[in-house]
């Protein structure tokens, strides 16, 4: 029982720890690449938070059926190095003695990862799709942060606001440049807030007390405008409706449509969740490793089977909107494959035996009497 409740807790906390790693590089990626395009005024700086979460939760059914193997890879490394698993087998205790604490965790972890895949990652790939709708039907207006020019997607205007006022949506210090009509002019203003036009749906941008030059690049005369108020409106948008790739339909919806490609993305998606007992069964036997052999092949060969079997699945599933039933078939012929070679695998090292049988036997023949 103590050593059940170890190697549960154990693979769990090394999971949670590999998993935050992998959460830190998986959030610098994004975050960069939000940033740019918060510099560029594509998302508004106060999103990017919201599209982070909303991201992380799409790939979890993706990242954690990887984080346990790992965890479970290391804990069992770790135990085979300082010798807990030869004091196991000299207890009358081996390696299928873990097969309790295992099933524990691929029971907890199968109905997490099958969570995810089925009900949260659709939902939050929904979630990222209607956001990112918003933000690109969004006016241009919207999208002005302060310290940041700001270019239309027209290209026809550039905003720059030195500061927020303490008043809600309001500026100060504004510059704007805008061409119409192959007339360019430069406005400054001392402040400006936003109206909202709710009958017509336009945004304007009102500029007070401010300072308008218009002219051609290269002449000498510029006319000069000074204002108290100046109206600045924003090019009208088409609200589009917002239409989901796949892998954001509900399940029930896939079900119901019964189309090749709705029946790919069922097909990943269950597979998602098989790939981790799998995955499990591997991590049993290669994670018992020799006291003075090199831990980093056992991890290197650990990996080069992840790999391969997600890489397998992905091109089962890829298969099934052109072979149909038939690519069904293959993708539960490569599941049930890679089960009975990690079966076999763990089978081997419960029973102390070789992977190839003919090696004991060629190993006694050499043996000196």
């Amino acid at each position: 029982m103590i050593l059940r409740r170890a190697l549960a807790r154990e693979v769990l906390l090394t999971s949670s720890a590999v998993t935050a790693v992998i959460f830190c590089i998986f959030l610098v990626v994004r975050v960069l690449g939000f940033l740019r395009q918060a510099a560029e005024g594509v998302i508004p700086v106060d999103s990017i938070f919201l599209l982070l979460f909303l991201k992380v939760i799409a790939y979890m059914d993706v990242i954690l059926p990887l984080m346990m193997f790992v965890a479970m890879l290391l804990v069992l490394g770790r135990w085979s190095r300082e010798n807990e698993l030869t004091i196991m087998a000299a207890s009358g205790l081996g390696l299928s003695h873990l097969i309790r604490p295992t099933a524990f965790l691929v029971l907890v972890g199968t109905l997490i990862v099958g969570g995810f895949s089925i009900l949260v990652g659709p939902m939050a790939v929904r979630a990222v799709g209607a956001l990112e709708h918003e933000l690109k039907t969004r006016t241009d207006i919207i999208g002005i942060s302060p310290g940041v020019f700001t270019e239309t997607r027209a290209g026809r205007g550039v905003y720059f606001v030195e500061r927020l006022s303490d008043v809600a949506d309001q500026y100060e210090g504004i510059f704007a440049w805008g061409s119409d009509g192959g007339k360019e002019g430069i406005v400054l203003a001392k402040k400006a807030y936003r109206h909202v036009d709710e009958n017509k749906g336009q945004v304007f941008l009102v500029l007070e007390e401010g300072v308008r030059y218009e002219g051609e690049p290269g002449d000498s005369v510029y006319r000069v405008i000074n204002f108290e108020r100046y109206t600045l409106r924003d090019r009208a948008t088409a609200a589009a409706p917002v239409r989901f790739p796949l892998h954001g339909w509900e399940t029930s919806r896939l079900l119901k449509s019964g189309g090749p490609y709705e029946h790919k993305e069922l097909a990943w998606r269950f597979s998602k969740v098989v790939v981790l007992p799998v995955l499990m069964i591997f991590a049993l036997g290669l994670g018992r490793v020799e006291p003075r052999s090199n831990r980093y092949v056992s991890m290197f060969t650990a990996l080069l089977v992840y790999f391969t079997y997600t890489n397998l699945v992905t091109m089962a599933c890829a298969r099934i909107p052109l072979s149909g039933t038939g690519a069904i078939v293959g993708l539960v012929l490569v599941h049930l494959v890679v089960a009975a070679i990690g079966g076999y695998l763990f089978w081997c090292r419960a029973k102390d035996r070789p992977l190839i049988p003919l090696l004991r036997a060629t190993r006694q023949k050499v043996r000196p009497a």
